[in-house]
């Protein structure tokens, strides 16, 4: 008998390519049918066959907070009794604006999107504006969304089909793309010696997308140096880390500056809402104050706007105490959870961001994420989805915690782990 999800599915794949219109919500890398979500409250979400599940996708990072956080709900509401949207500016744009430029160490201006794609998108053609030049650099495995300069060794769902590069993207545009190994200074110095000159370094400062791999220490205080020394720009794309691992993002844990910084994901609170932002001098490039063209009907939409401006209202210095101190306490239950299995993996965390790869010891760049066992996840995977644990469904994205996750989910999440491993 087939289930809910299973002819919704079916459903689906009538009417939208594959059944999702995002292909990172395909089971495709683990096997299955995907589950569709019928409501969701704290740490906790239930598909539409009423089945519970611990989560740790969170909307893919946004829901730091939890799912319908009642504070979250009541600015959204109260925005929305206003009205939906505008084309005009109003007031909780500035603030939100206003709040980033004071988190974020080296914004000084920022403007506001719909998406973390758009944000990349837009920060690569101030880039290319300032400095006069065309070929930017990017990092095997870190993925930036899906204009068509920076579909080159991504990661995220394209590691997941293996597919790094994208049918549709002209020969012409890819060969204006450079890509290094993350966490490879040799690498990221011979990129920007070979010609043509670069206008902008674009990297995930701790990367996500081919699962969590922190920065090793040195790498971007040196890729900061070398950047300068060169004439190009230094783009971090925070779209995840930005106020998730800090209030001031990745750029503040590990004090460097950034000329250019993306944001989405929590910026939002859930809903869609991207920024890019940086020195007030490169912003100002931005069309009415300067040459460089960018719009968006949506872009500062108000009941988003309000949604995010309610979420970062919530990170308080003791929100991410308690952040760092359930995530450590699921990162060690897991590695003790493998360590009595006897499995060949390791976990990776920086704050509230881990994975948990199969079959390496280590992940430092895209070249070693690629090694781990895909296999051993999948099996994995479905194993957790049936003792109640929702992962992300590949072996390359990172797993999300929030404010609403405690104690009791860590240890319900840690069992389900130990079982899995064993079976």
């Amino acid at each position: 008998m087939q289930n809910a999800s299973s002819k919704l599915t079916a459903r689906a794949i009538d009417v939208i390519p594959g059944g999702v219109n995002s292909p990172v919500r395909a089971w495709k890398a683990v096997g299955g049918n995907p589950c569709f979500v019928n409501r969701a409250r704290g740490a906790y979400l239930w598909d539409a066959d009423d089945n519970c599940y611990v989560d740790l996708v969170c909307e893919w990072g946004p829901l730091i907070a939890g799912h319908a956080h009642p504070e979250v709900l009541r600015a959204v509401t109260e925005a929305a009794t206003r009205g939906l949207g505008f084309g005009a500016p109003t007031a909780i744009e500035v603030q939100l604006a206003e709040h980033i430029v004071d988190a974020v160490p080296s914004i000084q201006k920022v403007r506001l999107v719909t998406s973390g794609t758009e944000a990349t998108m837009t920060a690569i053609r101030i880039a290319r504006a300032a400095t006069k030049r065309d070929r930017i650099v990017k990092l095997a495995g870190c993925y930036h969304g899906h204009s068509d300069p920076l579909l080159v060794r991504a990661g995220s769902g394209a590691a997941t089909f293996g597919i790094p590069d994208s049918a549709g993207v002209p020969a012409e545009i890819s060969r204006l793309t450079s890509v290094a190994e993350y966490n490879d200074v040799h690498a990221m110095r011979a990129a920007l010696e070979a010609g043509p000159p670069v206008a902008a370094v674009i990297l995930e400062p701790i990367a996500a997308n081919m699962g969590v791999v922190p920065p090793l220490p040195g790498y971007l205080e040196e890729v900061r140096r070398i950047t300068q020394a060169a004439g190009a720009l230094l783009i971090f794309d925070e779209v995840i880390s930005g106020f998730r691992v800090a209030r001031g993002g990745a750029q503040e844990l590990y004090g460097i500056s950034p000329d250019l910084t993306c944001l989405g994901k929590i910026v939002g609170g859930g809903l869609p809402v991207g920024a890019v932002g940086g020195r007030g001098e490169l912003m100002d490039l931005l069309a009415p104050a300067g040459p460089v063209y960018q719009a968006g009907t949506l872009s500062g939409n108000p009941v988003a706007c309000s949604a995010g401006l309610a979420t970062l209202g919530l990170l308080t210095g003791e929100a991410y105490a308690a952040l760092e101190k359930t995530s450590a306490l699921l990162a060690d239950g897991l590695r003790d959870a493998i360590a009595s299995a006897g499995v060949h993996a390791t976990v990776q965390r920086v704050g509230s961001l881990l994975t948990l790869f199969f079959g390496v010891d280590q992940v430092r760049n895209f070249t070693e994420a690629s090694t781990s066992d895909t296999v051993a996840f999948a099996r994995f995977f479905r194993a957790m989805i049936e003792r109640g644990v929702y992962l992300p469904p590949s072996q390359f994205e990172a797993w999300f915690l929030s404010l609403a996750h405690g104690a009791a989910e860590v240890e319900r999440i840690v069992e389900g782990a130990r079982a899995a491993l064993r079976a």
